[in-house]
């Protein structure tokens, strides 16, 4: 596990999208308990899941598994380190239905299922590349009815790696491509800004990236510029709807937006800033966006306190 920005936005805008159908998900998730190895991604989905709107990340949790997010190429003890976690979450799970069956009576025993192979977790490294080198020393290679860039372990070992890079451009690989980086990201944000305006699925990840870029924001890193640059079209589109919705609902509402966004940009809201508020609501949707984004403190107030 990394604590990288990429990885964090990339473990969040997983979890958001597949949690509604989850029977338990857990970020960052101890294995075993208490021990200093994570998963990025444990996730357990639901009986009546249905991820057909998801495309390949829908069908790649559609079974109980690890999911491992990589923002360069994993390397060999990287991978090797991810199938460990495999291992040790798999026969936890086993140890623990060891525990539960020695706990029933003889009459339930009859009656008792014992887990199958594929009840158990399998592995999924999603990496934004992956070298034919790096496939070929795990005997990584494609299966039938999964798309180019799916690459899958010998059957026993439960493991398959996504080589973002190399996925086709189609709807059904759309949200995975928005977890890689450079222009397989941006290819992957204007197909969603290309999505009608009151596309369920592009409303969704707007406000996913909308709140990750605030949160960069407020915490004041930079410390991935080609990832901020990516996000900062579809961003300042979902700000520029916020602010739109805010005058359609009422002018207090819309002043309560202003307030937060002057919050976040500044830590808080003194007589100075208080009084440029009024302005900034009679300005265009995107002329006030670019100001409260864009502008510094000192620039914010020469321009609208005259």
């Amino acid at each position: 596990m990394t604590l990288k920005k990429h990885d964090q936005y990339s473990k969040q805008i997983v979890a958001e999208l597949i949690e509604a159908e989850s029977e338990a998900i857990v970020v960052n998730h101890e294995i075993p308990p208490g021990e200093a190895h994570q998963a990025d991604i444990y996730f357990v989905p639901k009986p009546s899941a249905n991820f057909q709107r998801l495309g390949l990340l829908g069908k790649i949790a559609t079974k109980s598994c690890i999911i491992e997010l990589f923002r360069n190429q994993p390397s060999k003890i990287e991978i090797q380190t991810c199938l460990q976690k495999l291992f040790t979450l798999r026969s936890e799970i086993l140890n623990k239905a060891e525990r539960e069956k020695k706990s029933l009576s003889e009459e339930e025993k009859k009656t008792h299922q014992p887990l199958k192979e594929e009840q158990l977790p399998q592995l999924w490294i999603l990496a934004t590349s992956a070298s034919e080198r790096l496939l070929n020393s795990f005997g990584a290679n494609p299966k039938p009815n999964w798309c180019k860039g799916v690459y899958f372990l010998p059957e026993s070992i439960r493991t398959a790696i996504v080589a973002i890079n190399r996925l086709p451009i189609t709807p059904e690989t759309l949200l995975v491509r928005l977890l890689g980086k450079g222009a397989t990201q941006l290819k992957a944000i204007d197909e969603i800004r290309a999505l009608p305006t009151d596309n369920a699925l592009r409303n969704r990840v707007e406000r996913l990236i909308y709140r990750w870029r605030i949160y960069i924001d407020a915490q004041h890193d930079k410390e991935d510029k080609e990832m901020l640059m990516n996000f900062q079209q579809i961003y300042q589109e979902h700000q520029n709807k916020i602010l739109q919705e805010g005058r359609r609902e009422g002018l207090q509402q819309g002043k309560e937006i202003v307030e937060n966004l002057l919050k976040l940009r500044f830590g808080m809201i003194d007589e100075a800033l208080s009084s440029v508020i009024e302005r900034l609501l009679k300005l265009p949707p995107d002329e006030s966006s670019r100001l409260l984004m864009q502008s510094s403190r000192e620039e914010l107030l020469a321009k609208l306190s005259h």
